[in-house]
């Protein structure tokens, strides 16, 4: 058969050579074959693809997939006041959605509160303002937490806002063991990619040690860490990258909590990750397969994990926000589609589709309306859920997977033979790739060889944007208004104590999520915990990579 096969595609290319004498390709640099065959094939074990839910997981993490169910379609939001975001929240669901993803500002992101001088300004800018329990409570108000799975994009603070959640599910009559959802808790990728860091590396790691031990406990269908490379690929990184970077941070989790005298299959089923979908639909899915497939590999051979669920890569996908461009932003209907279908094709677990007009300001309900009927689209009318890894078996698709985790052992092998991720960080190796790869792509764009349409190409008049939404600067005021008012109505007292017990916690060994909890109880607020924590571990200043 190969015989065959090589004979017609010797014939094949005969006849490429007429054809480019008079259609010439265009001038681009191509980084597939200009065709794939079995040739490209013949090597391949059916093992390295294997079946649907069962190891290495190429195809998909459950047996069924979509036909079983959907998954889980989350709408990023979070805004302005715990008021107006309760109110998008309530508006998604009845939408269609099936999981909310609470957007946090970025006062909140870095622990201060909104009467801190450097939150000035920033006040429920880029997400909602939460500042203690008492704004948490409002945020879910009405909304059932054993109903709903939430993931929470938090990262440095993410022990005290998940402590938060927890404690409004119990004043709710919710206990802990009924809670779904996930935090971000990913700070190795604050360092390199993102910047929404508090402390240092050390003391970061036990934070998130010490959820997955409180978590395997107390609450075990919470998703204790989502692992993203989608802020590695929003930075500049390329396909291979993001899934290499990503995969070395789970590694350095994985050893963290093993050297802190966690058992690996008591918390690796609960980890989860996170990418992006950007543009080119076959390179994305494929990228989602090899990740996965890297991952098991991983898991079983180095970390010796016997469950099952341990090896399984599940993860949420984000459409490329870096890839909408403000120019003709009707254009990102079709982008976030594209995306949107990768990550489905490529078996994601959980979805959010950028709005179109998130490259000029936060999505009105129109825009967020139009994301989220993308997603319904895809999942109830395209046929892309009827059966299991449809481009599974392309010559071209199983390739590029091959690709893709090559490159990527060869990144973590290179980052292994440095001391792991952590040490890569400090040494500036993983910045470094990023920021070459992010500087290449842009000269692609600028010199036209990278089209962009409606960008670089294609491009029209066009009135300046109108329509958007904007965040009253009132809510900055508001917000240290309610703070007020909360301070001087809680028992102070109780409060005090609580940031007492939790110094001398921080200052020992004890797992510090029962510490912090309380103190969220009593209404102690977010800025008031991490200034405690701050004192105790110190700030992580950033290293300058050029």
């Amino acid at each position: 058969m190969s015989d065959e096969i090589k004979a017609g595609f010797d014939e094949y290319n005969a006849g490429v050579e007429k054809a480019l004498a008079k259609f010439p390709e265009r001038k681009k640099k191509f980084p597939a074959n200009r065709l794939y065959t079995p040739l490209d094939d013949s090597n391949r074990p059916y093992s390295s693809i294997g079946f649907p839910g069962a190891y290495p997981y190429t195809r998909g993490v459950q047996n069924t997939m979509y036909r079983g169910r959907l998954w889980t379609m989350r709408q990023y939001a979070g805004f302005s006041t715990a008021e107006e975001s309760n109110k998008r929240y309530k508006y998604l669901l009845e939408q269609g959605t099936t999981g909310l993803s609470v957007a946090f500002d970025l006062p909140t992101q870095i622990g201060y509160d909104s009467d801190h001088p450097l939150s000035q300004g920033e006040i429920g800018k880029v997400g909602v303002a939460i500042d203690s329990l008492a704004d948490m409570e409002i945020l879910f108000n009405s909304i059932p937490l054993d109903k709903v799975s939430t993931s929470m994009t938090t990262n440095a603070p993410a022990a005290v806002l998940l402590a938060m959640y927890i404690a409004v599910a119990e004043k709710q009559g919710i206990s802990a063991d009924k809670l779904e959802g996930t935090i971000q808790n990913d700070i190795l990728k604050e360092y390199v990619a993102r910047g929404t860091y508090i402390f240092p590396p050390e003391p970061s790691m036990r934070l998130i040690t010490d959820i997955f031990a409180y978590c395997s406990e107390h609450v075990p269908n919470w998703n204790t860490i989502s692992i993203s490379g989608y802020h590695i690929r929003e930075a500049g990184s390329t396909a291979s990258q993001e899934v290499a970077f990503t995969i070395a941070d789970g590694i350095a989790y994985v050893d963290a909590a093993i050297k802190a005298g966690l058992d690996v299959d008591a918390f690796a089923p609960r980890l989860s990750f996170f990418f992006n979908a950007h543009n080119d639909l076959f390179e994305e899915v494929a990228k989602f397969r090899a990740a996965r497939r890297l991952w098991a590999k991983i898991m079983k051979e180095r970390f010796g994990a016997k469950n099952p669920k341990s090896h399984m890569l599940r993860f949420h996908t984000q459409t490329g926000g870096s890839t909408l461009t403000a120019q003709q932003p009707d254009n990102n209907i079709v982008l976030v589609a594209i995306q949107a279908l990768a990550a489905v094709l490529g078996g994601t677990q959980s979805l959010h589709t950028n709005s179109k007009d998130e490259a000029l300001a936060l999505p009105t309900e129109d825009s967020v309306r139009i994301a989220l009927r993308t997603q319904q689209i895809i999942g109830y009318e395209s046929g892309a859920t009827e059966t299991v890894d449809p481009l599974a078996g392309s010559y071209y698709v199983e390739s590029l997977t091959d690709r893709i985790q090559k490159e990527a052992e060869k990144y973590i092998e290179t980052i292994d033979s440095m001391g792991g991720a952590v040490k890569a960080i400090e040494r500036g190796y993983i910045q470094q790739e990023i920021q070459d790869a992010a500087y290449a792509y842009q000269m692609e764009v600028e010199s036209g060889e990278r089209l962009i349409v409606g960008m670089n190409k294609f491009q029209i008049e066009e009135a300046p944007p109108g329509g958007l939404l904007k965040v009253d600067p009132i809510v900055g005021e508001q917000q240290m208004a309610k703070l007020k008012e909360l301070k001087n109505k809680r028992d102070n007292n109780k409060v005090n104590a609580a940031l007492d017990a939790l110094k001398k916690a921080a200052a020992g060994n004890d797992n510090l999520m029962p510490l912090i909890l309380d103190a969220v109880r009593y209404y102690a607020t977010l800025g008031e915990i991490c200034d405690v924590l701050r004192g105790e571990f110190g700030e992580y200043q950033q290293k300058v990579v050029l």
